[in-house]
Order: structure tokens, then C-alpha cells, then sequence
């Protein structure tokens, strides 16, 4: 399967990223953006770092800490978040915890069942559905990675 990129590297000399890079956002929408700021908020001790209107005038916010954040768009209309790793799309995001037992009791403490855990290199996860039904991977990797 082609998908346009080969005919750009025929024309365009491939060089190699250089640079720093790291994911900065993820951008979810979601029933309600109070309430998922609120868990995000307590299951990691983030804080909102933005919050006003989108360009149709639903609610937004950006919830987590100075590295890295949700931005919250509020639905506009009902729905379910699919859950299909047969079918293109984003499956789930990766957060990184230094601790994921203790996670573990917080995600318990708010009410999230774990659906799945899994210890493979290189590291400890488990996997849960947030509020909204998006699909959260929790990860401890070894010291030293």
C-alpha cells in the first residue's frame, strides 16, 4: 500500500531529525470538560493550564502540568469513543508514573476498574478506561531507562 510519501522522497533529500522532540498534547473530546479535568486532576496531581471556548463556543481546557497536557474540547454532540484496534485510529495514550502500584490504588480510590496488565520490557503497565471511555495505558519502566 502506497501512501503518497514515496514519490516525496524521490524529490525531497531524506535527512535525519536532529532535534529535540517530545509529545507536548494529546487533544480528546469529552462529555464534560469540568469532570475530566477533575480526574486527570486528581489521578495526577495536574492543574488546569487554560480554559476557555473553542471556535463554535463549546467549552475547552488544557489540564496537566509545565511538560505535557490534555487539551479537553467539550462534545458538541452524544457519541462513544470507539474502541477498534482493528481499524485505523488512535487506540490509547501512554502515561509514564514512577510508581505504578500506587497508581494503581488511585485509580481504585476513584472508582476505575484496570482492564489489563501487562509486564514486558521495557516495563510494568496496565490499562484502563477513563470516564469517558478513551483507553489510558499506565507505565513504570526499570530505573535507569
Amino acid at each position: 500500500m502506497r501512501c503518497g510519501h514515496e514519490r516525496l522522497s524521490q524529490v525531497i533529500p531524506r535527512k535525519r531529525w536532529e532535534g529535540d522532540a517530545h509529545l507536548e498534547h494529546v487533544n480528546m473530546t469529552v462529555r464534560d470538560v469540568e469532570a475530566s479535568a477533575a480526574f486527570y486532576g486528581d489521578l495526577f496531581a495536574w492543574q488546569v493550564r487554560w480554559k476557555g471556548q473553542v471556535g463554535d463556543g463549546a467549552p475547552a481546557l488544557h489540564v496537566g502540568d509545565d511538560r505535557q497536557y490534555l487539551a479537553l474540547f467539550q462534545a458538541t454532540t452524544e457519541g462513544a469513543v470507539p474502541y477498534d484496534y482493528a481499524s485505523p485510529g488512535v487506540n490509547h495514550f501512554g502515561v509514564v508514573v514512577d510508581d505504578l502500584d500506587a497508581a494503581r490504588e488511585r485509580l481504585d480510590d476513584l472508582g476505575i476498574a484496570v482492564h489489563l496488565v501487562a509486564d514486558y520490557e521495557p516495563g510494568r503497565r496496565l490499562y484502563f478506561f477513563d470516564p469517558d471511555g478513551h483507553e489510558v495505558e499506565l507505565v513504570e519502566y526499570a530505573p535507569g531507562r
